[in-house]
């Protein structure tokens, strides 16, 4: 492992972020950024950010890591704790509404891009 960075309590459902996430496994790093960038979901933009992160925390431990060197190893988008909201409903009951919460993990190895 090179590097990692972790984002939490992204609000969004793990599944959405997952759809996004999967085809970016076994990607350069740079390959993974033009890709999200062409990609229109709102999970994007926080992927984005955690890659960024992990990218930037291997550039701390070896200043001359160029973004094709560094493959993403490991890319997981666990359930984080769901907020809860109450909504009014009939006959003056009221129903919970379940907000979930994204966790990111970004890990990076160094390789090369295998995937096209």
């Amino acid at each position: 492992m090179l590097a990692k960075a972790v984002i939490k309590y992204v609000r969004m459902s793990p599944r959405k972020v997952r759809y996004v996430m999967n085809p970016l496994r076994g990607r350069s790093v740079a390959q993974a950024l033009t890709v999200l960038r062409a990609t229109n979901r709102r999970a994007c933009k926080p992927l984005v950010k955690a890659i960024a992160s992990a990218f930037a925390n291997a550039r701390q431990t070896n200043p001359t890591l160029g973004e094709e060197q560094a493959v993403i190893a490991r890319l997981v988008a666990e359930g984080g704790p769901s907020w809860k909201r109450l909504r009014a409903a009939a006959f003056g009951r009221a129903v919970t509404i379940r907000k979930p919460t994204t966790h990111i993990r970004v890990e990076l190895e160094r390789g090369h891009g295998a995937k096209g």
